[in-house]
């Protein structure tokens, strides 16, 4: 399988466990032709023709696309985070005799990190099937994306994607298509075994080998609100859409039954408007749930004959 062919099936794989309806996706899309098709020619060169068929914006091919068209998929290092140092850690390897064909980031970068808010949108699904009427998880969305967007306008975010470039090694990010893997992985083991209090949940979480790994490493998922003890309540997995959502959703989810969140990682501002509102929560880990999100994918790779080795903060267990 070609490199570009194995970030496509990637992006596809997201979609299929995305947490919006399948119309949601296609209306996403439809968007992005209907804006492109109004465009005069010498604009449509401008436009970001990826987004006709890609629906998540932190999703993209930073450097080295045509390379990409040609080259066989056969090793990739992914991490994290990728910085310069990364791409120079990639190239090191490869005069050492290691064989890495492209490197995969998971956090936006390059031509994703500005327009990765848009994305967050999908989180108003997953609030909206918790309860949440549609038109208040939308309400408080909005604001929330303008204010991220503002947040990485001055962001040198091309810096890593230049340094792949001047080293000849493609380089393409996923974030929200892994995201969703977590996320729907999450939903149903939670469902599964309706844990009844927090201590349940750990104990959950503690059986995939992701948690136990980052655990080893002093990072172990944390009950923050709430003791073992407490009763979870109706619980929501937060894994996917971007980042953060906004704080006025957590009053929202509580209203609507909420009783334990579960997320990668929370602003002090969300721990403060959970408590007010008594909601437990529980902070499963960043690098740990990154990993098992890109894991997920790596699966999928993996039947295809592609290996996958981590660095930055993911750790490679296969589930095949």
């Amino acid at each position: 399988m070609k490199i570009y062919d194995a970030y496509k099936l990637a992006i596809q794989t997201g979609i299929d466990h995305d947490p919006r309806p399948r119309s949601e996706i296609d209306l996403v899309l439809s968007k992005a032709k209907k804006a492109y098709d109004a465009l005069d020619d010498d604009k449509k060169e401008l436009f970001d023709t990826e987004s006709l068929w890609n629906p998540y914006y932190d999703c993209r091919f930073s450097w080295g696309e045509d390379i990409a068209k040609e080259k066989e998929a056969q090793r990739l290092m992914w991490g994290v985070d990728i910085s310069t140092a990364e791409v120079l850690l990639a190239d090191r390897l490869r005069e050492k005799g290691e064989e890495i064909d492209a490197v995969v980031c998971h956090h936006p970068l390059g031509k994703s990190r500005n327009p990765f808010p848009k994305v967050m949108w999908m989180q108003t699904d997953i609030y909206h099937d918790c309860g949440v009427p549609i038109n208040v998880a939308e309400g408080l969305m909005k604001p929330r994306m303008d204010e991220v967007l503002y947040n990485v306008g001055g962001d040198n975010f091309n810096r890593a994607a230049d340094a792949a470039r001047l080293l000849g090694i493609p380089m393409f990010n996923i974030h929200s298509a892994a995201d969703n893997m977590v996320q729907e992985y999450l939903e149903n083991k939670i469902k599964e075994a309706e844990p009844k209090r927090l201590q349940d949940v750990i104990d959950l979480l503690m059986t995939e080998p992701e948690y136990r790994y980052t655990a080893k490493l002093n990072d172990p998922p944390k009950i923050i609100i709430g003791d073992k003890e407490s009763r979870c309540g109706g619980i929501i997995a937060k894994m996917t859409g971007g980042t953060s959502g906004p704080t006025g959703i957590y009053e929202e989810l509580a209203k609507a039954g909420v009783g334990t969140i579960v997320g990668m990682h929370f602003p002090n501002s969300a721990v403060e408007a959970c408590r007010k509102c008594h909601m437990n929560m529980i902070i499963s880990g960043h690098m740990s749930s990154d990993s098992l999100g890109i894991n997920l994918i790596c699966d999928v790779w993996e039947k295809h004959g592609i290996e996958v080795f981590g660095t930055a903060g993911f750790s490679r267990f296969s589930r095949n």
